[in-house]
């Protein structure tokens, strides 16, 4: 899957990770800043939790299309994060999710990203619809779920601890 391109946006590139690329996952997650939106006691990614969840994005992307994705920039290839959808599970509902290294907060490369996804989702899968997350105090993340257009539905904590607000975006049309 090494830089097998998912789709672009006006600035921006999405596409699948290796293992190769692992450095690059232990960077971003390994970010206190980051990190403290991931878990209740918001410790930076350790090498092997990163490889572990690399391995089930990529096993994902192959398996269903779906996995969270590299974001580079199209302009210089630089990466900016991740990007991409799970599978909650709880639910088995794709979960939209986005991690973005700190220089690029503010720039729009978030809600860029998600917007993209948002309807690459509903024109290439049958997904009906589907979730997304935050802490309640990660209100940057929060404004990006309802900037494309998700409802808030409930607040719960998560098995980790977080307290997250929950959002939906149903397929236009469709009647869940």
């Amino acid at each position: 899957m090494t830089d097998r391109l998912l789709f672009e946006t006006d600035r921006l590139r999405l596409s699948g990770w290796s293992m190769e690329q692992l450095p690059d996952l232990v960077r971003l997650h390994g970010d206190p800043a980051i990190a403290r939106y991931l878990s209740l006691e918001g410790e930076a990614w350790s090498e092997a939790k990163a490889a572990q969840a690399l391995a089930g994005w990529i096993e994902l992307f192959e398996t269903r299309r779906l996995g969270k994705l590299r974001v580079t920039r199209k302009a210089d290839g630089a990466l900016i994060g991740r990007a991409g959808f799970g599978i909650y599970p709880r639910t088995g509902e794709p979960e939209i999710g986005y991690a973005l290294f700190a220089e690029h907060h503010g720039q729009g490369y978030a809600s860029e990203a998600a917007a993209g996804l948002r309807d690459w989702i509903f024109a290439e899968t049958g997904h009906n619809h589907f979730i997304g997350f935050a802490d309640v105090r990660n209100a940057p993340s929060l404004a990006v779920l309802r900037r494309i257009g998700m409802t808030p539905t409930h607040i719960e904590t998560e098995p980790g601890g977080l307290v997250c607000q929950f959002h939906v975006y149903n397929r236009p049309g469709a009647n869940d």
